[in-house]
């Protein structure tokens, strides 16, 4: 009688442990990345951009070049200065302004009220989030500016800094978006207007 409680206890014991560490090893294979930890070469890290996802909208964007939709988001540093004339009044944005490109594929909705003569194009899988940080004397050379980009793989759940492989191809580095930006230096090198609400 002894031994078998001590043998149905073992059992117990050993279900309970298996459990745990069944429950254990799927945590840490399920590991969510941490994608604030993230930087690139040149003084720019997802950090930096922390809480982006709540950020204003400044507006969309499509490129059918590259078959992708875009919102454009800033942080109140950036939507005040919008908000104030900025770039339109001729003076620069300030310091701390950071504005974020969210990008994903296109996606069709075919479904009721929707059809494939008529589909609604929504955001598909995320592919980057690319964003832009005003310091001027940490990017004095690129015109107060520093550009980052991290490329998302939807199968992987993961991100990762943007390299010369990526859709645009970038050096990978704080300054990759510099020579494009010169093309709105008028506009404090941001391309992107504040539409009216």
């Amino acid at each position: 009688m002894k031994r078998k409680k001590i043998i149905g206890a073992v059992l117990v014991l050993g279900v309970v442990l298996s459990g745990v560490i069944s429950i254990g090893i799927a945590a840490g294979q399920s590991g969510e990345q941490d994608k604030y930890v993230l930087k690139v070469p040149g003084g720019l890290a997802f950090a930096d951009i922390k809480g982006y996802e709540g950020w204003q909208v400044v507006g969309p964007s499509l490129t059918d070049a590259q078959n992708v939709i875009r919102v454009i988001v800033a942080n109140p540093t950036m939507i005040k200065a919008y908000r104030d004339g900025i770039p339109g009044n001729g003076k620069p944005f300030p310091d701390g302004s950071k504005i974020v490109k969210i990008e994903w594929t296109l996606k069709k909705l075919t479904s009721p009220p929707f059809a494939a003569s008529r589909p609604d194009t929504v955001p598909g899988d995320l592919t980057e989030v690319e964003f832009i940080e005003k310091d001027s004397s940490k990017f004095s050379d690129t015109h107060g500016w520093g550009y980052a980009m991290f490329d998302y793989n939807a199968a992987s759940g993961m991100f990762a800094p943007a390299t010369s492989a990526s859709k645009p191809p970038v050096n990978n580095d704080a300054k990759c978006g510099a020579a494009c930006h010169t093309l709105a230096a008028s506009k404090d090198y941001i391309f992107t207007d504040y539409p009216k609400r």
